[in-house]
């Protein structure tokens, strides 16, 4: 994966200046700027070589600069798009979010938090019928997807699906953050949804993974003290940073959340964020991004939604790509929400048929899913 935005990348399109080193680089390297895309980067200190560089065809997304710089650029050819002034998020942004990002101020409470206020932001604005409010979360949740796919250009990247009411210091929780753990030991990059319960124990799984086991284990005794998000988000996040702070550097996951479910925050062990305003363009990205399979653990009706969500694009593969889905628990997936009967009755007979399976055991799924990917 790509680093994060405290460590400048070559973006994957080669016209894309996505930071203040990219933007040296460009101009040390070209001496222009024609044509380029220049996305949230803050040029108050680049005034010099805006008022001299060619600037025909290029596009400033959300840059700040001196007035006499942005008037220059757009005489010069440059069409600018300025900041939105009063918004909690930038819908220019050329990165996914972070942990601290997101969670920035939870030492006063989580509802100075830039999610919550974004979160606040939204629930204002979703059904007023401003039509720059709904352009602004569009564009917003397209420069995330922009960023999340050069942050996973080349990963193996597996899927962890499940439900957010699963309560750290249950057994199950336990079992879907050793399932993490395995998958990232792997080589896979896991991504879940980014919430709270199974979500975030695979997240914290994959943060586990350089450690020695036994930090997993302690890891899961300090959040079993707060179980659950409800009723106090700030001590449930709180409790994560706890870990995070005890045990810095840990493994790299993705997290997908949305704005759309604002009562699940999300969970601060999944390195990189990329949280939407649109609950369909998450879950479509989420799944579609899971190129190496995706694991369902016991859920209701979001992670059934998922288990055909995904597997219609398969049931339609006619080029044997299909990806690997692996159900976890017998009982669940038979009996109480019997998906299982019904996507083995759609893939018999077409190529996903040999792509699918059913584990009753959590320490099974990695091992099955690797098999389906061989």
């Amino acid at each position: 994966m790509h680093p994060t935005p405290a460590q400048p990348h070559q973006a994957s399109h080669d016209r894309e200046i996505e930071s203040l080193a990219e933007f040296d680089e460009v101009v040390a390297e070209h001496g222009t700027l024609a044509r380029f895309r220049v996305q949230a980067v803050d040029l108050t200190g680049r005034t010099p070589a805006l008022l001299e560089l060619d600037t025909t065809g290029s596009v400033f997304l959300g840059c700040t600069m001196e007035p006499e710089a942005a008037a220059r650029v757009r005489s010069s050819g440059a069409l600018v798009f300025p900041p939105v002034p009063g918004l909690p998020f930038d819908p220019y942004r050329g990165f996914v979010y972070t942990p601290d990002e997101l969670y920035e101020s939870l030492d006063r409470d989580y509802g100075a938090t830039p999610d919550a206020r974004a979160y606040s932001w939204f629930q204002r604005t979703k059904a007023d019928g401003d039509v720059f409010a709904s352009m602004l979360r569009a564009i917003h949740d397209d420069t995330v997807s922009d960023a999340l796919d050069e942050l996973l250009a080349g990963a193996r990247v597996v899927g962890v699906m499940g439900g957010h009411a699963l309560a750290r210091g249950s057994a199950a929780y336990a079992g879907a953050a050793r399932l993490g753990r395995e998958l990232a030991r792997a080589g896979f990059t896991v991504a879940t949804g980014g919430g709270p319960g199974a979500m975030e124990a695979a997240n914290l799984g994959a943060y586990a993974a350089p450690f020695d086991d036994a930090m997993l284990d302690q890891a899961l005794e300090l959040l079993a003290k707060t179980p659950s998000f409800r009723p106090s988000v700030t001590d449930w996040a709180r409790a994560a940073f706890e870990v995070r702070e005890r045990w810095p550097g840990g493994g790299e996951s993705v997290g997908i959340p949305t704005w759309f479910y604002g009562h699940e925050p999300p969970n601060a062990f999944a390195a990189h964020i990329a949280k939407y305003f649109a609950n369909a363009i998450r879950e479509d990205g989420l799944l579609g991004r899971s190129n190496a399979g995706v694991v369902f653990l016991p859920g209701a009706a979001g992670t059934v939604q998922e288990i055909f969500d995904n597997a219609t694009p398969n049931y339609y593969e006619s080029r044997g790509d299909s990806t690997p889905m692996v159900l976890v628990d017998e009982e669940h997936w038979t009996r109480e929400l019997p998906a299982w009967p019904l996507l083995r009755s759609l893939a018999r007979g077409r190529r996903m048929e040999s792509r699918i399976t059913l584990v009753d055991q959590i320490e099974s799924a990695a091992e099955a899913l690797k098999r389906l990917c061989d």
